[in-house]
Protein backbone atom coordinates (compact mmCIF):
# COMPACT_ATOMS: atom_id res chain seq x y z
CA UNK A 1 0.00 0.00 0.00
CA UNK A 2 3.20 2.29 0.92
CA UNK A 3 4.31 1.77 -2.71
CA UNK A 4 1.52 3.07 -4.36
CA UNK A 5 0.96 6.64 -2.50
CA UNK A 6 4.45 7.08 -3.30
CA UNK A 7 4.01 6.60 -6.84
CA UNK A 8 0.89 8.88 -7.21
CA UNK A 9 2.92 11.54 -5.21
CA UNK A 10 5.91 11.49 -7.04
CA UNK A 11 3.79 11.80 -10.47
CA UNK A 12 2.01 14.71 -9.36
CA UNK A 13 5.32 16.03 -8.35
CA UNK A 14 6.93 15.55 -11.28
CA UNK A 15 3.47 17.01 -13.27
CA UNK A 16 4.02 20.33 -11.06
CA UNK A 17 7.83 20.44 -11.48
CA UNK A 18 8.02 21.53 -15.34
CA UNK A 19 5.42 24.46 -14.72
CA UNK A 20 7.21 25.12 -11.76
CA UNK A 21 10.28 25.18 -13.67
CA UNK A 22 9.91 26.96 -16.47
CA UNK A 23 8.35 29.92 -13.93
CA UNK A 24 11.28 29.90 -12.57
CA UNK A 25 13.42 30.31 -15.38
CA UNK A 26 11.51 33.34 -16.76
CA UNK A 27 11.51 35.12 -13.18
CA UNK A 28 14.39 34.73 -12.82
CA UNK A 29 16.14 34.95 -16.08
CA UNK A 30 17.71 38.31 -17.09
CA UNK A 31 14.12 39.56 -19.04
CA UNK A 32 11.70 37.95 -16.32
CA UNK A 33 13.59 39.86 -13.16
CA UNK A 34 13.54 43.45 -14.15
CA UNK A 35 9.31 42.55 -14.87
CA UNK A 36 9.28 41.22 -11.25
CA UNK A 37 11.35 44.19 -10.22
CA UNK A 38 9.08 46.49 -11.73
CA UNK A 39 5.93 44.65 -10.31
CA UNK A 40 7.16 45.02 -6.93
CA UNK A 41 8.30 48.18 -6.68
CA UNK A 42 4.90 49.01 -8.45
CA UNK A 43 3.04 47.70 -5.37
CA UNK A 44 5.27 49.11 -2.89
CA UNK A 45 4.46 52.58 -3.90
CA UNK A 46 0.76 51.75 -4.59
CA UNK A 47 0.53 50.66 -0.62
CA UNK A 48 2.75 53.90 0.49
CA UNK A 49 0.07 56.34 -1.31
CA UNK A 50 -2.66 54.37 0.12
CA UNK A 51 -1.19 54.90 3.01
CA UNK A 52 -0.40 58.08 3.03
CA UNK A 53 -4.15 59.10 1.51
CA UNK A 54 -5.77 57.59 4.52
CA UNK A 55 -3.28 59.64 7.02
CA UNK A 56 -3.65 62.74 5.58
CA UNK A 57 -7.81 61.63 5.43
CA UNK A 58 -7.31 61.72 9.22
CA UNK A 59 -5.75 64.75 9.17
CA UNK A 60 -8.20 66.43 7.50
CA UNK A 61 -11.25 65.19 9.57
CA UNK A 62 -8.85 66.52 12.97
CA UNK A 63 -9.32 70.17 11.58
CA UNK A 64 -12.80 69.93 10.13
CA UNK A 65 -13.29 69.40 14.00
CA UNK A 66 -11.54 71.68 14.89
CA UNK A 67 -12.62 74.16 12.70
CA UNK A 68 -16.08 73.14 14.00
CA UNK A 69 -15.29 73.29 17.56
CA UNK A 70 -13.65 77.53 16.91
CA UNK A 71 -16.93 78.20 15.06
CA UNK A 72 -18.99 77.22 17.82
CA UNK A 73 -16.59 78.73 20.68
CA UNK A 74 -16.92 81.69 18.52
CA UNK A 75 -20.38 82.17 18.69
CA UNK A 76 -20.66 81.79 21.84
CA UNK A 77 -18.37 84.60 22.91
CA UNK A 78 -20.55 86.38 20.28
CA UNK A 79 -23.05 85.77 22.44
CA UNK A 80 -21.96 86.11 25.36
CA UNK A 81 -20.56 89.92 24.57
CA UNK A 82 -24.25 90.90 23.22
CA UNK A 83 -25.41 89.25 26.79
CA UNK A 84 -22.87 91.66 28.43
CA UNK A 85 -23.41 94.97 25.72
CA UNK A 86 -27.17 94.73 26.37
CA UNK A 87 -29.12 97.97 27.94
CA UNK A 88 -30.50 96.05 30.96
CA UNK A 89 -27.18 94.86 31.78
CA UNK A 90 -25.10 97.95 31.12
CA UNK A 91 -28.26 99.93 33.83
CA UNK A 92 -27.36 97.44 36.12
CA UNK A 93 -23.55 98.39 36.13
CA UNK A 94 -24.10 102.06 35.91
CA UNK A 95 -26.35 101.49 38.98
CA UNK A 96 -23.36 99.02 41.14
CA UNK A 97 -20.78 101.86 40.08
CA UNK A 98 -23.28 104.64 41.13
CA UNK A 99 -23.07 106.32 37.40
CA UNK A 100 -25.50 108.87 36.25
CA UNK A 101 -26.61 110.28 33.19
CA UNK A 102 -23.99 113.09 31.59
CA UNK A 103 -24.79 116.51 32.40
CA UNK A 104 -25.04 118.96 29.11
CA UNK A 105 -21.76 120.30 30.13
CA UNK A 106 -20.07 116.94 30.17
CA UNK A 107 -21.14 116.23 26.79
CA UNK A 108 -18.40 117.27 24.12
CA UNK A 109 -19.29 116.23 20.57
CA UNK A 110 -16.49 115.96 18.13
CA UNK A 111 -17.04 117.05 14.37
CA UNK A 112 -16.08 114.69 11.50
Amino acid sequence: MASRTRTKKTKKATQASPFKEKMKSIFFSAQGMPIVLSLVVISILFVLFRMKGVEMNYQLSSISKDIEKVKVEGKELKAKKAKLLSVNNLRKMARNYKLQQPKQKQIIVIPK
